[in-house]
């Protein structure tokens, strides 16, 4: 009988943080999240395999997680592998015709599929699709203006529409939809390569997500980078808008994005640091939460 006041205590913290978890699983049970898979997070096995049990507990938990995904790094080894040269410009990758057709494999056979695999091995899950699939993303081609001039970067595209039906009735089927960053084209038949930061964003607007959250190589929005590497745990629409002149090329299409999403009706965005194993329950599901979040304007009763 001694031990058993040992066991409880060791227990203990278990059970505080279950009880901490309570307030914010009432609160986001029926929800729709948007989560932006990316950086690290989609390169390191460990995180890799965290970041799928992470999106199977939200699920398991009462919300609905929805993956969108690109695949930077997969997409510039899958060109050099064919011998074709990676070049951006304004940040944005240039997808010639014969590099679109990599860019479509290694988004949907390759990343989509790993992605989906990991989800499944914890139960029948996740579905893939693409933006292709049931009108899902619209496009017409990307003209980004360099040096006052418009520019022809390839097969970019701007995203023009957003249907989201078939997401819908996958989630209303208790599935985790993996959406790769490929939209049809609204005007000419073909595909475009669209950002994935921007297509998450667009998709959380449309569906009337709860969250938009973006995984990111970074702690979240720096206050003062590089002199200083405290981060801003929140700000508003306004306040973000107000800094997007000032922001790495890098991080202008996440917080963009962030910025889209809660103009769009989206309770809070947030930029986390993917390189934590279980970034995304602790930004959820504790008092602290890490990374940047975005609020509306005018947020009605927000959790601090």
């Amino acid at each position: 009988m001694t031990n058993a006041p040992a066991r409880k205590h060791t227990a203990l913290p278990k059970a505080q943080i279950l009880i901490e978890a309570l307030p914010w699983l009432v609160r986001h049970n029926g929800k729709t999240v948007v989560i932006k898979f990316g950086g690290n997070a989609m390169i390191d096995e460990e995180l890799k395999a965290a970041f799928a049990q992470d999106v199977v507990f939200l699920h398991h938990a009462g919300l609905k997680p929805v993956v969108v995904h690109g695949g930077g790094p997969q997409i510039s080894a899958a060109l050099d592998k064919h011998g074709i040269v990676s070049e951006f410009k304004a940040g944005l990758r240039v997808t010639t015709e014969d590099a679109m057709d990599v860019v479509r494999m290694v988004l949907a056979g390759q990343v989509q599929r790993e992605l989906v695999g990991l989800l499944n091995q914890h139960g029948p899950l996740a579905v893939g699709l693409t933006g292709e699939d049931a009108h899902t993303i619209t496009a017409t081609r990307h003209r980004p203006e360099i040096d006052g001039e418009l520019v022809d970067i390839g097969r970019v595209g701007e995203i023009t529409d957003i249907d989201t039906g078939a997401i819908e009735a996958l989630l209303a089927d208790g599935r985790i939809p993996v959406v790769s960053s490929i939209a049809r084209s609204q005007d000419d038949g073909h595909v475009y390569n669209v950002n994935a930061d921007t297509a998450a964003a667009a998709l959380a607007a449309a569906l009337g997500a709860e969250t938009l959250m973006v995984l990111t190589d970074v702690e979240g929005l720096y206050e003062d980078w590089p002199n200083s590497d405290e981060v801003i745990s929140r700000l508003t629409a306004s306040q973000l808008e107000k800094l997007l002149p000032e922001l790495s090329s890098g991080m202008v299409p996440k917080m963009e994005g962030c910025l889209h999403a809660v103009r769009g009706g989206v309770t809070t965005a947030r930029v986390i640091d993917g390189r934590v194993q279980h970034s995304i329950l602790l930004e959820i599901f504790t008092d602290e939460g890490i990374g940047t979040m975005v609020v509306p304007d005018a947020p009605e009763g927000d959790a601090e």
